[in-house]
């Protein structure tokens, strides 16, 4: 719930814990979680406001199921999150040159491009 996003309802100061958009296509009225950020053609509502939200005649409600509880991040962000670290502090691999590089050695780099200088004892 965000402190500085208010109920869209005049005169109403409660804080918006959902958000409502409508699909006039499908005549639909959707009212989910708090929007992550304030949209024009979306209405944040406060808990009471959300509770009573009514459509117009031949129009649906969809509520979709929200948790209001900050529960912070679930297992599966955490490992992942530790896989990432993992990941950044491994060692680079060392390049094993290809065949066609084999007796060569890297004199130069500049960007993405390399300066090989042959091996004159290798055979070619």
């Amino acid at each position: 719930m965000s402190p500085a996003r208010r109920c869209s309802r005049a005169a109403c100061g409660r804080p918006a814990i959902t958000t409502l958009t409508y699909v006039y296509a499908d005549q639909t009225a959707v009212l989910g979680p708090l929007a992550t950020h304030a949209e024009p053609h979306a209405y944040d509502l406060c808990e009471v406001h959300s509770e009573r939200l009514s459509a117009p005649r031949g129009w649906e409600v969809l509520r979709l199921a929200s948790d209001l509880s900050d529960r912070g991040p679930s297992d599966d962000d955490l490992l992942a999150l530790a896989d990432a670290v993992r990941e950044a502090a491994r060692p680079p691999a060392p390049a094993t040159p290809s065949p066609s590089e084999q007796g060569t050695r890297e004199v130069q780099r500049r960007g993405h491009l390399r300066v090989l200088e042959l091996d004159d004892s290798a055979d070619y």
